[in-house]
């Protein structure tokens, strides 16, 4: 199972990326995840990462593709699939990925791509209410990687749209309601693998 999530923050692409990684038992690989591990051991790169990441901007194509292609590539050839979370986030990196695979000969192009979808209204109050306490969640903040999501993601769902390869998912619903018309959906491409033992 090869899912690209698309989502705008606040939507629960995170949670819902680990339960299908779960049930398909294929790596959940979350850009997000990635980021704020390099943030917290300080290295070189998550002092780069850290400005983008506090001002709720996206991080450049060229240190994404960097930072997780290698990553997706691996996840293809030794674990039959993934679940990318906020990777790819712009056409450019969508392209350049598929660009990279073809090149190494990986099979790794997604099957699907799960758009969750939610009211504006909805992901702020998500967003502002989250309890953490994290840099990026201000309301300030938040209405800006919102409006970023808006203006950099439309071309993707349209490019992938093109592909014929988008579910569209209301992630407004409580979390298990929204796993469940998830799991009806991927299940018709590829149903999921019992683990052993089980």
């Amino acid at each position: 199972m090869r899912v690209v999530m698309l989502a705008p923050p606040g939507a629960g692409k995170g949670t819902q990326g680990e339960r299908i990684a779960s049930r398909y038992q294929v790596p959940h690989i979350s850009s997000g995840e990635v980021f704020r591990q390099e943030v917290a051991k300080n290295s070189p790169l998550g002092q780069r990462l850290r400005g983008y990441l506090d001002a709720g901007d996206l991080v450049p194509d060229d240190l994404v593709l960097d930072i997780l292609m290698e990553r997706v590539v691996e996840a293809a050839a030794n674990d039959g699939g993934y679940v990318l979370d906020g990777f790819p986030r712009t056409l450019p990196q969508a392209k350049a990925a598929f660009e990279m695979a073809v090149s190494a000969s990986a099979k790794v192009t997604a099957q699907v791509v799960l758009y969750l979808d939610a009211p504006p209204e909805v992901l702020m109050g998500r967003l502002t209410g989250r309890a953490e306490g994290r840099a990026d969640d201000s309301a300030q903040v938040a209405r800006h990687r919102l409006e970023v999501y808006a203006k950099n993601t439309q071309p993707l769902i349209d490019y992938y749209s093109g592909r014929g390869i988008v579910v569209r998912i209301d992630a407004t619903p409580p979390i298990d309601e929204v796993s469940r018309a998830i799991f009806a959906a991927l299940d018709k491409i590829e149903p999921p693998r019992v683990a052993a033992g089980s």
